[in-house]
C-alpha cells in the first residue's frame, strides 16, 4: 500500500502545486544531457548513413541514465530514512505529470479570449505548440489549445501514471525521459530524420497502450459529464487513424467528438503550409468555452486514470 499512497500523493502534489519554478525540474536536466550527446554524436559520426545507427544511443543513454539516476537516489534516501525515499518518490513521480501545467497554459488562453485580447490569446498559445499563431482568428486559436490539451492527455498524464504504477519512479522519469526525446530529437526532417528515429519509435511504442486506455477513459469521461460520449467513440473509430502519430488521434478524436467540433486542418510552422487531416465533425465553430470543456474532461480522465493506477498498482 506504500506505492499506491506515494503515487495518489504524487498526483495530489501536480494537481495542486505543479512545477514551481524555484525547484529543478529533471526535464531541464534531461534537456541539457540529450543536446550534449546530440553534439558527441555529431562530432564522432561524420557520415549521414551511420546516424541511424547512433541514434539507437540516445533511449539507451537518455532512458537507461534516468532509470538508473532515480533508482540511485531512492536507493540512498532509503538508507537515510524511508520518509525521505517516499517523499522523494511522490515529488518525482509528480514532475512527470503535469495536468495543473495544462491546465493553467488552456485556461490563460481562455481568459485572453475571453477579454477579447487576442494578440495575448496568440502570445499565450505559442509558448505551447509549435505552429505559427500570429495571424491566428479565435476559432483557430481555440483549435490550438484543444489540440494541444487533448494531445498531451496521453504523454503528460496517462503514461506517466501508469508507468509509475507500474515501476514507480525510476519507470516514471524513465518514460518522461523518453517522452522529452521525442520532442527534442524525434522529428521526421532533414536533421533528424536518421539521428532521432529510434527516439521517435521508442515513445510511440511507450505511449501504444496508454493511449488506447486513454480513449476508453475519454469515452468514460464524456458519459460522466453528460457530453457526447457516443460520439467520443464514433469519432476515435473513424478518424483517429488519419493523424499522423499512431497515438495522438485517439485523444484528439475523441474531444472532437464529446464537443461536436472539428479538429486538424491547415496549420504554418515557420511559413510552411502543413495540412493535418481533420477529425470531428464541424458542428459548430470552435469558442473559448471549448478549451475550458476539454481542461474539464482531462481532469476527470486523470482522474479515471489515478483509479486505474491504483489498481495496476495493488494488483502488482
Amino acid at each position: 500500500m506504500t506505492e499506491v499512497w506515494i503515487l495518489c500523493a504524487a498526483y495530489l502534489i501536480d494537481r495542486v502545486v505543479g512545477d514551481p519554478r524555484s525547484l529543478p525540474h529533471p526535464v531541464i536536466i534531461m534537456g541539457w544531457w540529450i543536446t550534449r550527446l546530440e553534439r558527441v554524436i555529431r562530432s564522432l559520426v561524420i557520415e549521414e548513413s551511420h546516424l541511424k545507427l547512433a541514434g539507437v544511443l540516445f533511449p539507451l543513454v537518455i532512458v537507461g541514465g534516468s532509470y538508473a539516476v532515480v533508482w540511485l537516489l531512492l536507493w540512498v534516501a532509503t538508507f537515510i530514512h524511508p520518509v525521505l525515499a517516499w517523499i522523494l518518490g511522490a515529488w518525482l513521480i509528480s514532475t512527470t505529470i503535469a495536468t495543473k501545467g495544462l491546465a493553467d497554459a488552456g485556461m490563460e488562453i481562455a481568459r485572453h479570449l475571453v477579454a477579447g485580447d487576442m494578440e495575448a490569446a496568440r502570445r499565450s498559445l505559442s509558448m505551447v505548440v509549435g505552429r505559427d499563431t500570429e495571424r491566428l482568428d479565435e476559432p483557430e486559436v481555440c483549435r490550438g489549445a484543444v489540440e494541444t490539451v487533448a494531445e498531451n492527455i496521453v504523454d503528460a498524464i496517462v503514461s506517466p501514471l501508469i508507468y509509475a504504477a507500474i515501476g514507480g519512479a525510476p519507470l516514471a522519469m524513465a518514460y518522461r525521459a523518453a517522452n522529452t526525446l521525442d520532442s527534442m530529437v524525434g522529428y521526421k526532417n532533414e536533421k533528424y530524420l536518421n539521428l532521432g528515429w529510434a527516439s521517435a519509435r521508442f515513445d510511440d511504442v511507450l505511449n501504444y497502450i496508454p493511449a488506447r486506455l486513454t480513449a476508453l477513459l475519454l469515452v468514460a469521461a464524456s458519459w460522466l459529464q453528460r457530453l457526447d460520449g457516443k460520439q467520443c467513440w464514433a469519432m476515435i473509430r473513424r478518424d483517429a487513424h488519419l493523424h499522423p502519430s499512431p497515438n495522438s488521434g485517439l485523444p484528439e478524436a475523441g474531444v472532437a467528438g464529446a464537443l461536436g467540433v472539428q479538429l486538424g486542418g491547415l496549420n504554418y510552422y515557420q511559413g510552411v503550409a502543413s495540412n493535418r487531416a481533420k477529425m470531428g465533425d464541424a458542428k459548430r465553430p470552435l469558442q473559448a468555452s471549448d478549451i475550458v470543456a476539454t481542461i474539464r474532461l482531462m481532469y476527470l480522465v486523470s482522474l479515471l486514470c489515478l483509479l486505474v493506477s491504483v489498481m495496476i498498482s495493488i494488483l502488482l
